[in-house]
C-alpha cells in the first residue's frame, strides 16, 4: 500500500497552488507527478529538497522561465507525487524515477539547480550519465554526510520514527498549529515569506506527505555519493546562504575539497530556504554564475 491515504488534494490544498496555471500530472517511472513547466529558451531543471514541493520555487520559477524553459516537479512522495509503489524513496531511486520523467516529457536540462536534498539527486543522475548538464547549481546542497551531532542523530533518528506507525500522524495533527511549522521553518535560519509557510502547513498536516519525507530521510545514504563527486563533468556551483543553520555553510569547503571543479558562491544574511526567502537575490546569483561561465 502506499505511504498514507491522507494525501495533498490537488483540488483541496493545491487550490491557490503557487503557479498552479503551470501544473499538468504526468505518468513515468511508477509516479504520478506533479510538474510545472514554464517559459523558453535552454532547459533549466529545478529541484526541491525533503519536505518541500514546487512551492518552494514559486517566485523564483517565473524569474528563472524568463530566460529559460523551465521544469520543476515534486519529487515522489512529496506534495502532489504519488510514492512509488515500492516505498522505495532512497537517493538511487529518486534518481531512476527523476531519469524516467525527463524521459517520459523529452526533456534534457541544460542546467540542473537543486536545493539541499535536490542537488544530491541531480548530481546522481549526472554521475550515472542519466542527464548532461553543462552547469549543476546546488543551493545549499546536501551533497555530502553531515558532520557532527546533526550526522550522528539524523539518520537513526528518521529510521526510527519510519519504523513508528503513529509518528506521520503525530506530526501532522502538531502541524495543524501553523506556530509549529513557523518554528520549524524558523530553525533552517530563514525567514520566509507567509505563502511559503501557508504551502508548508498544508502540506505539513498530510501524513502521506509527512511519512514520505520521513521515508526518504530513513533511506537516504550520501556515503557512496561523496568520493564519486571528483567525477562530476559539469561545472559546478556551490550557492551558500551565510545564515544556514540546517546546512552549516562550511560544508561547502568539505564539499569542495571532494571536488577541486566546484566554485563557492555565498550569499549574506540568507538561509536554507534562501530561495525563498529572497528570489530575486538567488535569481541574481543563478545568473551571475551563468554569465561568468557564458
Amino acid at each position: 500500500m502506499r505511504l498514507f491515504q491522507d494525501r495533498p488534494d490537488w483540488e483541496r490544498d493545491g487550490a491557490d497552488w503557487p503557479n498552479r496555471s503551470h501544473s499538468r500530472f504526468v505518468e513515468a517511472g511508477g509516479v504520478t507527478w506533479h510538474v510545472q513547466e514554464m517559459g523558453s529558451g535552454p532547459a533549466l531543471a529545478l529541484v526541491h529538497g525533503t519536505g518541500a514541493a514546487t512551492h518552494s520555487w514559486g517566485p523564483l520559477l517565473p524569474l528563472l522561465a524568463e530566460r529559460f524553459h523551465t521544469v520543476a516537479m515534486d519529487l515522489p512522495g512529496h506534495g502532489f507525487s504519488l510514492p512509488p509503489e515500492t516505498e522505495d524513496l532512497s537517493l538511487p531511486s529518486m534518481a531512476k524515477a527523476l531519469a524516467a520523467l525527463f524521459d517520459r516529457l523529452g526533456f534534457e536540462p541544460e542546467i540542473a539547480i537543486g536545493h539541499s536534498a535536490g542537488a544530491a539527486v541531480l548530481a546522481a543522475l549526472a554521475l550515472d550519465g542519466r542527464i548532461a548538464p553543462a552547469r549543476l547549481i546546488a543551493l545549499n546542497g546536501a551533497l555530502i554526510p553531515l558532520t557532527g551531532a546533526a550526522g550522528v542523530l539524523f539518520s537513526p533518528l528518521a529510521q526510527m520514527l519510519n519504523r513508528t506507525a503513529m509518528a506521520p500522524a503525530f506530526f501532522a495533527a502538531r502541524a495543524r498549529n501553523r506556530q509549529f511549522v513557523e518554528r520549524l521553518l524558523r530553525g533552517t535560519g530563514s525567514r520566509a515569506p507567509a505563502g511559503s509557510v501557508d504551502a508548508y502547513w498544508r502540506l505539513a498536516q498530510r501524513e502521506g506527505h509527512v511519512a514520505s519525507a520521513l521515508r526518504m530521510m530513513a533511506q537516504w545514504d550520501l556515503e557512496p555519493l561523496a568520493p564519486r563527486l571528483k567525477d562530476l563533468t559539469p561545472a559546478m556551483d556551490l550557492v551558500v546562504g551565510k545564515g544556514d543553520r540546517t546546512i552549516r555553510p562550511s560544508e561547502a569547503l568539505r564539499v569542495r575539497a571532494l571536488a577541486p571543479q566546484a566554485e563557492i558562491f555565498s550569499i549574506p544574511r540568507l538561509g536554507h530556504l534562501a530561495h525563498e526567502e529572497d528570489p530575486e537575490t538567488v535569481a541574481r546569483a543563478i545568473f551571475d554564475r551563468l554569465e561568468r561561465s557564458a
